[in-house]
């Protein structure tokens, strides 16, 4: 590979973890740049993007742990630097994202391997870009590879002004499903519709499953996305449709449930985790995302930026916020 000198000895600032715990083990430090090998691109970051992952990761408490010390993040956007000698998909010049970062994301230059990279249409800013990966290619793999959607379905989207939430809305839309949508502010709830809902549910309000019912003529949906279901998967399991799936996306605890609510109406409880997907899959996930890109549809909302430094406060709000509105990116 060629590299040049600058960047052979180059040192970048980066966020690092030395120990599980909370927002304050994330530490801005001097690292050196990472050298991307073979298969992989280096990245000069633009922004990163945040999610509520990365915090489980950092608490110690993610089925998937890294090694310590560890740059945290996975979603990165910028320009290509340099590319290893197997690359033949990416130059350098070409604008790109990842969507799992082999070095971490929350830092100055980020490699990823290229099957894991795609390209960043000339539509979307680099925030924008930062806002992709994880919860466009999530929403991607819960709707289609797990869930088996067909167009003219009813899906409901949990918690779906979140990234993942309108990534799956736009998603949901482009394919011809029927979406509704939860959230807990009228912003929230009116961003919902304004990507692509036809109705919008406070998830705050008591009984708002009932009206989610109503809106299905008493059917419910064929297809709920459940962002927290250890707050939901009980309500979900009574409101959804004869032969209906249930897709576990996130969880921060445990529930009690009535397996019984599955065997009358037939349904489906499915887990899905986007590192389960395997390559053709993600060339799929890939070309899908990049078309929404050319088209227009695919509109990643950004709903804060932070500095680098203001990392710890990004995780804080990602994970603690009250009515998210779209993604939380770090900005360089």
């Amino acid at each position: 590979m060629r590299f040049s000198h600058h960047l052979k000895n180059g040192i970048m600032k980066a966020i690092r973890v030395h120990e599980w715990g909370g927002p304050e083990v994330l530490k801005l430090e001097n690292v050196p740049i990472p050298i991307p090998k073979d298969t992989e691109v280096l990245i000069k970051v633009k922004a990163s993007g945040v999610n509520p992952v990365d915090t489980y990761i950092r608490n110690g408490t993610y089925a998937r742990k890294p090694n310590l010390p560890y740059i945290p993040g996975s979603d990165a956007a910028g320009i290509v630097e340099a590319v290893g000698e197997k690359v033949t998909k990416f130059k350098k010049g070409d604008r790109a994202y990842s969507v799992r970062s082999v070095s971490g994301a929350y830092s100055e230059y980020a490699v990823s391997d290229a099957l894991f990279t795609g390209h960043l249409g000339d539509k979307l800013t680099f925030s924008q870009g930062a806002a992709v990966g994880v919860p466009y290619y999530t929403a991607y793999r819960s709707l289609v590879h797990t869930a088996k959607v067909k167009p003219a379905e009813t899906v409901l989207i949990h918690g779906a002004s979140g990234a993942v939430g309108l990534a799956s809305v736009q998603i949901a839309k482009a394919m011809g499903l029927r979406v509704l949508g939860t959230a807990g502010t009228p912003e929230g709830l009116q961003l919902v519709k304004d990507n692509g809902a036809v109705e919008a549910f406070n998830h705050r309000e008591e009984g708002y499953t009932e009206k989610i019912l109503e809106a299905t003529e008493g059917q419910g949906p064929d297809v709920i996305l459940e962002m927290l279901s250890n707050v939901n998967l009980q309500r979900d399991l009574e409101i959804i449709k004869q032969k209906g799936r249930v897709v576990v996306i996130g969880c921060r605890g445990t529930i009690e449930i009535n397996p019984r609510l599955t065997m009358a109406k037939e349904s489906q409880i499915l887990g899905m985790m986007l590192p389960g997907a395997t390559e053709p899959e993600w060339q799929e996930m890939h070309a899908y995302v990049e078309a929404g890109m050319e088209i227009g549809w695919l509109q990643p909302h950004v709903g804060k930026e932070y500095p680098l430094e203001q990392a710890a406060q990004a995780q804080i709000d990602v994970i603690n916020n009250s009515g998210t509105l779209g993604k939380l990116v770090l900005t360089f």
